[in-house]
């Protein structure tokens, strides 16, 4: 079992990872041996995830869900394949952990103060003093 918060945990029988060769440095090994790590976690199906946070993290899954609801996770940040793979998980518990936050209170509508909306009109009318003297002097 993966921790993940107090109330949420995944079993490892949900993960499903596939290995593949990763770009960018890997010395002699490159072409040769398969470090970056493709994580899956089908999210529209897990036992594991309450109904909120599945509903935020389907919504926050962004281009890295499929649309069957698997995310899909690619890591090759690292040279290891181990280090690619706790880097793959670590971004999936993050992922699940934001999705696991309460969503923010609304937002209420404020109106503005009296003395705010004096201010205003004062500065207002102090530009538009400021602008009516630019014009041409008048002429006697």
């Amino acid at each position: 079992m993966i921790r993940v918060t107090a109330r949420i945990s995944l079993n490892e029988d949900e993960l499903h990872e596939d290995f593949l060769r990763a770009s960018g440095p890997g010395g002699q090994n490159v072409n040769k041996v398969e470090t970056a790590v493709q994580l899956r976690f089908d999210v529209a199906r897990s036992p594991s995830l309450p109904e909120p946070v599945r509903a935020r993290l389907l919504a926050m899954g962004g281009h890295r869900l499929t649309q069957d609801g698997v995310l899909v996770i690619t890591a090759q940040r690292f040279r290891q394949r181990e280090r690619n793979r706790t880097d793959a998980l670590a971004r999936l518990v993050a992922l699940i952990v934001e999705a696991a936050k309460p969503p923010p209170p609304p937002r209420r509508a404020t109106k503005p103060t009296l003395g705010s909306k004096q201010r205003r009109l004062e500065g207002k009318a102090k530009r538009g003093d400021v602008k009516r003297g630019r014009g041409r002097p008048a002429s006697d």
